[in-house]
């Protein structure tokens, strides 16, 4: 018996000295929990609406102000004619535009009814039908309040919902960028960082030392067939869009292309950065799995609202590269904007593509060295 307590009380000892078992055991599951307990959320906080008053009498003011002082939504901007609606919703900074007509107020007093028209954007379902439906659910609060208050006839507010860029709200429109985004930075960062990774544990390493190849070559070597692969992945997964989803690039294809093929050259870049700080296959499969995966789904914007989040995981989800190019993607895809729309984000990755090579060359020298 005291054989096998000193070998229980050996096991916790080598479990307390490695740090690595100790985040595995306690500091995965406690980040799992504050990130599902605070990122899966169906309440809508501070979403962005704008607003078309055609009518500017004090029955609209009041509505409008009342939509607004809900906590739900901010009035980010006030729009004056009906051409601007597009093209704030492609910004992406505005979730829906609400309209009131013309004559209001004098609609709702003298036919007992008028008219309120909700514009949300499609291109995320899911964040569109909680929006109207919060909306709606205030108009409705307000319709009652107008009972209560008015001593004629029940007086009406009528919403009508419309959908920019998905109009049937199919949810395929949020889940094939999304798993386009998914899909290439794992490939590509997990693939990669277990290439060289094996070279390491192989013993293999040292062939490639020996050979005149400079590291940059090397990396260039072992970066290129997976470049290539996954555009071709790319090009399989648009095709598989459009044919089976009926989801067609409404914006330019090269343009799609061009930055699929960044985002490519960042998540390869960022396994071989991952390789060069694992020295056993399995450390670079759990950095990559885990380490992307979660955060991806969760944080980069394609299921869950950014700005629904608390800011601190606002400000984590602004260091993960597929929060941008969800954004890119979107707005390619489904909107069908251009560069002048996307340029930000593109910038974004292209320092993030820098960064991430830079590093891996430097740590690659050293470790040559």
């Amino acid at each position: 018996m005291k054989r096998f307590l000193g070998f229980v009380k050996k096991e916790f000892l080598h479990i307390f000295r490695d740090f690595r078992t100790l985040i595995i055991l306690f500091g995965i599951p406690t980040a799992q929990i504050l990130i599902f307990g605070f990122v899966v959320s169906t309440d809508i906080k501070d979403a962005g609406v704008a607003f078309l008053d055609l009518s500017k009498d004090e029955i609209s003011q009041k509505l409008s102000d009342k939509i607004c002082s809900s906590g739900f939504f901010k009035r980010t901007e006030d729009l004056f004619n009906y051409n601007d609606i597009n093209k704030i919703l492609k910004r992406g900074k505005i979730k829906a535009v609400i309209i009131f007509e013309k004559n209001f107020g004098r609609n709702l007093i003298s036919e007992n009814k008028a008219t309120l028209s909700i514009i949300a954007d499609g291109s995320e379902p899911n964040t569109a039908t909680l929006i109207t439906n919060y909306i709606t659910a205030i108009v409705a609060d307000f319709n009652r309040e107008l009972v209560n208050t008015s001593g004629a006839g029940a007086m009406l507010v009528q919403p009508e919902v419309r959908m920019f860029y998905n109009p049937g709200l199919k949810s395929h429109f949020m889940f094939v960028p999304g798993v386009i985004t998914l899909i290439l930075i794992l490939i590509c960062a997990l693939m990669t960082s277990v290439t060289i990774t094996r070279e390491k544990e192989f013993g293999t390493m040292e062939v490639l030392l020996v050979s005149p190849l400079r590291p940059v070559q090397i990396i260039l070597g072992k970066v290129m067939p997976y470049f290539l692969l996954s555009f071709i992945n790319v090009i399989l997964i648009l095709l598989l869009s459009w044919f089976v989803f009926g989801l067609p690039v409404k914006g330019s294809l090269v343009l799609l292309l061009a930055e699929s093929m960044l985002y490519i050259l960042m998540s390869l870049s960022l396994g071989i950065l991952i390789s060069t700080v694992s020295s056993t296959m399995q450390q670079a499969i759990f950095i990559s799995m885990i380490g992307m995966m979660l955060p991806t789904i969760l944080l980069s914007g394609f299921i869950f609202p950014i700005e629904n989040m608390p800011k601190i995981y606002d400000w984590v989800s602004s260091i993960l590269p597929p929060r941008y190019f969800v954004v890119i993607i979107k707005n390619i895809m489904i909107k069908g904007t251009g560069f002048l729309y996307v340029w930000k984000e593109t910038l974004i990755l292209m320092v993030f593509t820098a960064v991430f090579i830079g590093l891996s060359v430097r740590n690659f020298k050293i470790r040559l060295e």
